[in-house]
């Protein structure tokens, strides 16, 4: 029974920022925690230009799209699962107005051959200078 609540990190994933696993598997189901774009070993963010106090000047959410969806894949695919074993995806975003259109095209591109089910909620702000985070649950065997 201890390996019903598994603890999951990826090698391929950027590090968390606090204390927390990048997945865990309860039972057939694997919940990840909020994925964001950043690159491991590193606090680069794909298509994002920052100022010296470290505030965004400007940023490519397209990059950051694709970012985001490569590291959920690396989750899913280290800890035994995969993209179509998603099954819900709760999509963080920091400028629904100016993103959406971008981001929606990519989804569709991304999961034309799985279609979990989805919500996209606008929020002002994420832990670290990102656009985007995904939470997502998927299948595993």
């Amino acid at each position: 029974m201890a390996n019903n609540k598994e603890l999951l990190n990826s090698s391929k994933a950027p590090e968390p920022v606090g204390l927390y696993p990048h997945a865990r598997r309860v039972g057939n189901l694997l919940f990840l925690s909020g994925v964001g774009p950043r690159e491991r070993g590193t606090k680069k963010i794909p298509g994002v230009e920052l100022d010296e106090q470290g505030n965004i000047l400007s940023y490519d959410i397209e990059a950051q799209c694709r970012s985001v969806f490569q590291n959920v894949r690396y989750i899913l695919e280290d800890a035994g699962s995969s993209w179509d074993s998603l099954v819900d995806v709760t999509v963080f975003l920091t400028n629904m107005k100016d993103d959406f259109a971008t981001y929606n095209r990519l989804y569709a591109e991304y999961f034309k051959d799985n279609q979990p089910c989805r919500t996209t909620v606008e929020i002002n702000k994420l832990p670290t200078p990102i656009a985007i985070e995904l939470k997502c649950i998927a299948m595993i065997d």
